[in-house]
């Protein structure tokens, strides 16, 4: 029990590595506030199969992308549990492929709004609670296309994780102080409902199968594969690591540049 009576906020956890994580936590003691923004019913089955568990849990619809509606669920959660002890920006989305000189300034716009600021704004409304308790596990959910890249048609999201990997290292310096280690995942490319954004079918099982033949182990990732890293590093197992960029992307070996 890792996370025994731990209260852990996962956003976009109604589905995908979000919810993984969160069924993750709940077997390992954590009680889960299930963050949704369109799926209320997949949100609700994750909640209410925590609860089976015998842990507490309740989704909370909110935009992370709308700071006030980021607030509010704070405030439900303080209200509700009395403090947050884990947050894993994990909400995120994709559009579909475009062509570097196609990318419209409203596609930029969203995912920057919903894959960087939602992690900004929701550090922002946990911080001061983890500051007062002068103790924190932060886990951001970047992407190995924000080290690396050969896959062409998703620039402003490539970018969004890029920005995610320097917020991490910049919120673990501001918030090293307190007691709160701020450290970063780097999925690749996964087994979720985001690898058929855009595609037909015959697509994405191309995909899958072409992807599955850069990785070093020959296949793609599951949800709970990449959860089990958000797990230690928002255990006590990680509380000298902060800062830090793991990638779990099975051992990728065809970027343009892979430093980090």
């Amino acid at each position: 029990m890792r996370l025994k009576d731990k209260i852990a906020l996962v956003t976009g956890s109604s589905r995908g590595i979000g919810r993984a994580t969160a069924l993750l936590f709940a077997r390992e003691g954590a009680n889960v506030i299930v963050n949704y923004v369109s799926n209320r019913k997949e949100a609700e089955d994750v909640s209410q199969e925590i609860r089976n568990m015998g842990r507490k849990s309740i989704a909370v619809k909110a935009d992370v992308s709308n700071r006030e509606e980021v607030r509010c669920m704070v405030k439900q959660i303080i209200d509700v549990f009395g403090r947050i002890d884990i947050l894993v920006n994990n909400a995120a989305i994709i559009c579909k492929p475009t062509n570097i000189l196609n990318a419209t300034k409203e596609e930029w716009e969203r995912l920057l709004n919903v894959n960087l600021l939602g992690a900004y704004f929701c550090v922002q409304e946990v911080a001061p609670y983890m500051i007062r308790q002068k103790y924190g596990k932060i886990v951001n959910i970047s992407s190995n296309a924000a080290l690396g890249t050969t896959f062409s048609a998703h620039i402003a999201y490539d970018a969004s994780k890029a920005a995610i990997v320097n917020l991490t290292k910049r919120l673990a310096f501001e918030l090293g102080p307190y007691g709160i280690t701020v450290n970063s995942v780097a999925p690749g490319m996964t087994k979720t409902e985001m690898i058929g954004v855009g595609r037909n079918e015959e697509e994405i099982r191309k995909l899958i199968e072409d992807r599955a033949k850069t990785t070093s182990l020959g296949r793609l990732a599951e949800p709970y594969e990449i959860a089990n890293v958000v797990l230690f590093l928002s255990s006590d197992e990680s509380s000298y690591v902060t800062g830090q960029v793991i990638v779990v992307d099975g051992g990728r070996f065809d970027y343009l540049s892979h430093s980090l």
